[in-house]
């Protein structure tokens, strides 16, 4: 299956980046429409039945062919409309510019049941010079509460990460897609995915700052950020997206773990997965990189 996941892959790029330019049609012609449409579980359209092939002429006939699941892929791109852009003035200077953004971010009503939910808007934090910017999904209950991104046990992590890269949270600019705490109706606890709508309609904010301090490098915690940045694509986590480069605004982007999935009893490998994506974060920066950066949180540890 790797040459078919790898096809599906490139396939996802390939839409995304043709979305983020503007083009919102495609050409294709009656035979792929009709092997998109096909259901999961038919390849009459590629020919012989695969219990019928070698595995070899499977695979290449595999790897040749659209993927099943393009359709899926083509409606999770095409169904995601922009919220009306944020444009900020620059011309009095980034710091009232992005003090400006902060200000109108405070009073924002467009999601009524978060709005009414929460304590704090939880704008973002860092340097709006940074060279390297983290994108979360939305804040929990602690955030809700400080008003600041990633200071619950959570960021606890992700700051002594940033210090391992041999930055600290001043340094870098740490924000999240969207800006106020899932609400939790009926409940006293508990945190919740944010809805892709409610991502949708605060992006603008995220692409304000994201416009307004350049980053060259960022990073995307945790799956459901990705999704929220590139579009949701059906039967594509975290663990496959990790550790490649994309390309979201003009900036490169560094898909990696949510620090809180790190979190969880026996994680396995993921805390060095999520570290050689770090890695590679700096040397994309360009980065000094000891002997014991490499080295950290390998197996053995």
């Amino acid at each position: 299956m790797d040459a078919y996941n790898e096809l599906l892959d490139s396939t996802i790029t390939h839409l995304q980046d043709l979305k983020r330019r503007g083009v919102r049609y495609i050409p294709t012609s009656p035979e792929l429409l009709r092997a998109v449409s096909a259901p999961a579980g038919e390849s009459k359209s590629f020919g012989s039945k695969p219990s019928e092939r070698s595995g070899a002429e499977h695979s290449q006939r595999l790897s040749s062919a659209p993927p099943l699941a393009a359709a899926a892929v083509v409606k999770a791109v095409a169904s995601r409309t922009p919220s009306e852009p944020i444009v900020i003035s620059t011309a009095q200077g980034k710091p009232e510019a992005i003090q400006q953004l902060r200000e109108r971010a405070l009073v924002c009503q467009k999601c009524p049941n978060l709005a009414g939910s929460r304590k704090n808007v939880v704008f973002g934090v860092g340097s709006i010079d940074a060279e390297l910017m983290f994108v979360g999904e939305a804040p929990g209950a602690d955030e809700d509460i400080e008003g600041e991104p990633f200071v619950g046990r959570a960021g606890q992590l992700l700051t002594k990460i940033i210090e391992t890269m041999g930055l600290t949270r001043a340094q870098v600019y740490i924000a999240n897609i969207l800006k106020c705490r899932p609400d939790m109706p009926g409940q006293s606890y508990g945190n919740r995915a944010p809805s892709p709508e409610e991502m949708e309609r605060c992006l603008p904010y995220l692409h304000a700052q994201i416009d307004l301090i350049k980053p060259k490098a960022i990073v995307a915690l945790g799956g459901t950020s990705v999704d929220g940045l590139f579009g949701k694509v059906p039967g594509v986590g975290i663990s496959r997206q990790r550790g490649k480069w994309r390309e979201y605004r003009g900036i490169p982007v560094m898909p990696t773990y949510h620090p809180s999935y790190l979190l969880r009893p026996n994680p396995g490998n993921i805390k060095r997965e999520c570290w050689e994506d770090m890695l590679q974060v700096m040397e994309r920066l360009s980065m000094a990189i000891n002997e014991k950066q490499r080295g950290y949180f390998l197996k053995s540890q």
